[in-house]
């Protein structure tokens, strides 16, 4: 996978947590710097850390599936991808919870960074060079948190919806394309 693939799909992955910041941005009234920061730290580590475990578990039999790698990749990038449009296309409005403590931040962080763990488990199978990848993942996912905390302060939850359809669209063309290159590869 490309630098220009890996970003998108950095991008794409953190969507989530852009949405779930920007309903963070909105329930805090008296925002501050270090908001942005403490939710963009969560997020970032959890995004980062997930697929390095999805690639660990994928490393371990990704040999044993060889012949198949590409439809998987494209399954769990479909989806990730679907649920995130059905949930941006949903009707169902989330409470925004203010609070940073570290228990809820870890849930939301566990929560939002599922899907990387699928994703991750992909990169074994493209055989992705996983530290470079990771790092990329977890420096989108804290940026893109962080101005999600401020979007959300300044312009409410307009863009939540948006960012999740975003987001997955894009897993699903990136699992697509994958697919599509693998099959032009056989002789047929």
């Amino acid at each position: 996978m490309r630098f220009p693939e890996l970003f998108i799909l950095a991008v794409g992955l953190s969507m989530d947590a852009f949405a779930v910041s920007i309903c963070k941005g909105l329930s805090i009234r008296a925002l501050m710097p270090r908001h942005a920061v403490i939710v963009g730290l969560w997020f970032g580590v959890f995004q980062a850390l997930m697929p390095l475990v999805g690639w660990l578990l994928g490393a371990s039999f990704a040999d044993k599936i060889a012949a198949v790698d590409h439809w998987i990749a494209f399954i769990l990038l479909s989806l990730i991808g679907g649920n995130m449009i059905k949930e941006a296309l949903g009707k169902d409005e989330e409470d925004c919870d203010p609070s940073l403590a570290p228990m809820t931040m870890l849930l939301l962080a566990v929560a939002t960074s599922i899907d990387a763990l699928a994703v991750g488990v992909t990169f074994a199978f493209l055989r992705v060079e996983i530290l470079p990848a990771v790092t990329l993942i977890g420096v989108c996912a804290f940026l893109i948190s962080a101005a999600g905390v401020k979007v959300g302060n300044v312009f409410g939850t307009r863009y939540k919806s948006k960012a999740e359809l975003f987001g997955g669209v894009v897993l699903v063309l990136i699992g697509l394309k994958i697919l599509l290159e693998h099959l032009e590869l056989l002789p047929f």
